[in-house]
């Protein structure tokens, strides 16, 4: 149930989530608090965390001045989201010189990243990525199935072949446009307009996604994350109703058919970034609202 101001109002009507018949569903929310937790890396690059999902999973970074972030043999697509700071992106020859604000998707194979001043760097990546599902700090939570949650199938290559694409996020605000969506092959992007303040409690948007996960990226601010667990005829899988609070740096794996929405709670700028893999095809039928949609075909059919 969206506000009737919320754009997501016009997407197509979802039925309520129905679990009648269907059991052993795996649908713990993945919480990492980058803010009050070690890193999984601590090094000469920074300070790294490590959270997975599904399908995808974030690397967030304190880079220090110089720091290389280089991937040989990298399986497929993945994104550098760069709030503030400048970087150097490299990958097969080409070279890139990207400005803060930014955000960045970087082809399969051998790449590198290098932020010569340091600052905060968020690269996303698949979980078809071993070594870097491997070490995320929750890497355990996905040791049993979701059995719930299709396999992964990347989306057609971009037109015009492989190369660096980065795309500005000084987009101006449009009236019944949902956020500032980009996608690729492997994930979805929403960096979502900022909120200045706590967001108007009788304007929530309580929903749930039938087969695919949802991560929230708070780069700023504070956030309450309210979930709502389906019953199935299984009591073994109902939960309570959470409210789960998180500061920022901080991710949050919503799964699927959990019922979810979220307030921002903080005084100043609030800002979240919304993760989907493979890319929305709900999203995507919505004219205008993937802003790169003339890079990135969508699946036949």
């Amino acid at each position: 149930m969206y506000d009737k101001s919320d754009p997501r109002a016009s997407l197509a009507p979802q039925a309520a989530a129905s679990m009648i018949g269907v059991t052993g569903l795996v649908a713990e929310p993945q919480e990492g608090y980058f803010y009050d937790t070690a890193p999984q890396i601590d090094d000469g690059t920074g300070k790294t965390w490590l959270h997975r999902g599904h399908n995808f999973l974030i690397a967030y970074t304190e880079a220090l001045p110089g720091a290389v972030f280089g991937r040989i043999g990298q399986t497929d697509e993945y994104a550098v989201l760069l709030p503030e700071a400048a970087a150097i992106i490299e990958w097969d020859g080409a070279r890139e010189d990207v400005s803060g604000n930014s955000l960045t998707f970087v082809p399969p194979g051998n790449s590198a990243v290098t932020l010569p001043e340091g600052g905060v760097i968020v690269r996303l990546f698949s979980t078809q990525n071993s070594d870097l599902a491997e070490a995320c700090g929750n890497a355990r939570g996905y040791d049993a199935p979701r059995t719930h949650i299709p396999d992964f199938v990347p989306w057609p290559e971009p037109v015009g072949g492989w190369k660096i694409r980065s795309y500005d996020l000084d987009v101006p605000r449009q009236e019944g446009r949902f956020g500032r969506i980009f996608r690729c092959t492997t994930l979805m992007v929403n960096v979502l307009e900022p909120f200045d303040g706590p967001r108007d409690p009788s304007k929530m948007s309580p929903h749930h996604h039938d087969d695919f996960e949802q991560g929230s990226l708070a780069l700023s601010g504070n956030f309450t994350h309210y979930l709502r667990w389906a019953w199935t005829s299984d009591m073994a899988d109902w939960r309570d109703d959470r409210a789960v609070e998180m500061g920022a740096p901080s991710a949050l794996i919503i799964p699927p058919p959990v019922i979810h929405t979220t307030r921002a709670t903080g005084e100043g700028s609030n800002v979240l970034v919304d993760i989907f893999s493979p890319p929305r095809v709900d999203f995507s039928m919505k004219p205008g609202w993937v802003l790169n949609a003339d890079d990135y075909p969508m699946p036949e059919g």
